[in-house]
């Protein structure tokens, strides 16, 4: 079920996915069916443009600073700080500054 990490040893999931320069990097953990799991890097800046998902997602932000725009309302998320985003409602994601973050999508 998981991929792309380590098994039976402790881990640091910010430590898991790095900072690429004027990029967004996604790094899969699951994917099927009723649940998706990936780790996200954002530079300072960049971003993922509106749009909405067929489940709801819950962002928990592991490092750094991002704003989320849900359903025109605007959350800024620091480190270990979460929010769920419900299903088919438009949603952004911005890096106020560098940041890392895991999103968990239900479906």
């Amino acid at each position: 079920m998981y991929k792309n990490i380590p098994k039976s040893e402790k881990l640091v999931l910010k430590d898991e996915i790095t900072f690429q320069p004027g990029q967004v990097v996604s790094k899969t953990l699951v994917q099927n069916d009723k649940v998706s799991m990936t780790l996200f890097s954002f530079d300072k800046g960049e971003e993922i443009s509106s749009h909405s998902a067929a489940g709801d997602a819950m962002v928990t932000v592991l490092e750094g600073k991002g704003r989320f725009t849900v359903g025109g309302n605007v959350f800024f998320l620091s480190e270990g700080e979460t929010l769920i985003m419900p299903k088919d409602i438009p949603h952004a994601v911005y890096g106020e500054e560098s940041f890392k973050m895991l999103l968990v999508v239900s479906y």
